[in-house]
């Protein structure tokens, strides 16, 4: 889909220092949880952008966005005012090869705002009946209601600083996603090859 104006619809926080921003859906947007769109708007007179993974498990209506706010950041403190219900933006997309596509088994890596992703997914696949297994690192854990939610619907929920071992512990074969910062997607690329994977079959996105 090219550049198109959207509204934010709702915004929310879902942890420390983090919101999710729920987005209208335009005609003819169509993607799947683990893509990514770029998000485009002017703040005092400054053009801003930045690519966000989708942590919605549908984009049938309305999309979510999970965005970690950097205080001494430009777009995600503008947007995580509540204020900005009702503004519009832009968005381009959506982008990304590393998403769900009706796996029967997965095991989802996630650390920090990797997270968004990985619940969007985990909803997705539940819905779909399929085996899920979340491993979450983070000291400041975010969508802990979603994650709950996820636990009571069937699915394997551990959060942790302790990756390495959980991947051991979890990985049977399953098709694995890694979403999460360069330090992080090396550490469970390592597990996942210590585990006995090949993190060549690994679905990856490395937020920078």
């Amino acid at each position: 889909m090219e550049k198109t104006e959207v509204t934010i619809e709702a915004v929310r926080e879902v942890g420390p220092d983090t919101v999710a921003v729920d987005l209208e859906t335009p005609e003819g947007f169509s993607a799947r949880p683990g893509q990514f769109v770029k998000l485009e708007t002017e703040v005092e007179g400054e053009h801003v952008s930045r690519f966000y993974t989708l942590s919605s498990p549908d984009v049938e209506e309305r999309f979510e966005i999970t965005i970690a706010v950097d205080p001494e950041g430009t777009l995600g403190p503008w947007i995580a005012n509540e204020d900005r219900e009702g503004e519009t933006v832009t968005v381009e997309g959506p982008y990304g090869s590393a998403y769900y596509e009706d796996e029967s088994e997965l095991l989802i890596l996630a650390g920090g705002p990797g997270v968004g992703p990985a619940v969007g997914i985990g909803e997705r696949a539940i819905e779909d009946g399929g085996d899920v297994t979340v491993v979450y690192c983070d000291d400041e854990p975010v969508h802990e209601e979603r994650l709950e939610a996820l636990r009571e619907a069937g699915a394997t929920v551990v959060v942790t600083d302790e990756l390495a071992d959980h991947v051991g512990s979890y990985y049977d074969g399953q098709r694995t996603f890694v979403y999460g910062f360069g330090e992080f997607v090396t550490e469970a690329l390592d597990a996942l090859e210590e585990a006995g994977g090949d993190p060549d079959d690994a679905k990856v996105e490395n937020f920078g």
